[in-house]
């Protein structure tokens, strides 16, 4: 309902209903306590690995709508991975603390979403349009933060845009035989051409070595790469 409907309903000033909706109880009571921006707010320290894993996953996966005077994060994760589910919300949390954050089923995935004024000073790579049809540059704050943990930021983005997979090889030889073998591999797939940078420049800083598999795929396959970025990143759970 308006808060002007619901001031006339319970008979008092509407400004009164209006606090009520969007300031804090002085009791301190934490469900009404104002999410806190580590940009806007001084003395709040930079949750650097939450919000490295975050920003990859909103590259990936994620957006932000306009809901009046705020915002909601919405990201989109797989419902066969419910452990990035979890990670996904820790994170969030961790990144804007106060802040509520909630899932809404979709068809095969789950939205983890979180309504606040402060996402676009978090994000400032919102904006109209698809990412893959605008510039993506990162803020040298954020830039700082993936050079410090470019591991998380690296989890956050093939976990959203990343498989891991067995890449399976039948070659015939100069004699006739046939060999097969297999072995792993990762991939990360994303139209983007900036994200795709960023994230080279990520495995750059961490010296996994990688290549284009196409325009829009990243490869990593040498065994010891591969082995360096399970490390890095760690499983899709």
């Amino acid at each position: 309902m308006p808060v002007r409907s619901v001031a006339a309903a319970v008979g008092v000033p509407e400004r009164t209903v209006r606090h009520w909706c969007t300031g804090t109880r002085r009791t301190g009571d934490p469900r009404r306590t104002r999410a806190r921006c580590f940009r806007c707010a001084p003395g709040i320290d930079v949750p650097v690995a939450d919000y490295a894993y975050l920003l990859g996953m909103y590259l990936g996966d994620g957006h932000l709508t306009a809901a009046q005077r705020t915002h909601c994060l919405w990201i989109y994760c797989g419902d066969d991975w419910p452990g990035i589910i979890d990670d996904v919300r820790a994170a969030t949390a961790a990144v804007l603390p106060g802040a509520s954050v909630s899932t809404t089923p979709r068809a095969g995935s789950t939205a983890v979403k979180c309504f606040s004024r402060h996402w676009t000073c978090l994000f400032p790579q919102h904006g109209p349009g698809m990412k893959h049809t605008r510039p993506i540059r990162l803020e040298p704050w954020q830039r700082a933060v993936v050079d410090t943990r470019p591991d998380r930021f690296l989890r956050g983005l093939f976990h959203s845009d990343g498989c891991r997979t067995t890449n399976r090889v039948r070659a015939v030889l100069a004699d006739g035989s046939v060999r097969e073998y297999s072995y792993p591999r990762w991939f990360f797939d994303n139209t983007s051409e900036d994200i795709m940078r960023l994230a080279e420049g990520a495995l750059d800083l961490l010296g996994i070595a990688h290549r284009r598999a196409r325009r829009t795929c990243l490869s990593v396959a040498r065994a010891d790469a591969v082995a360096e970025l399970d490390a890095a990143i760690g499983p899709k759970t």
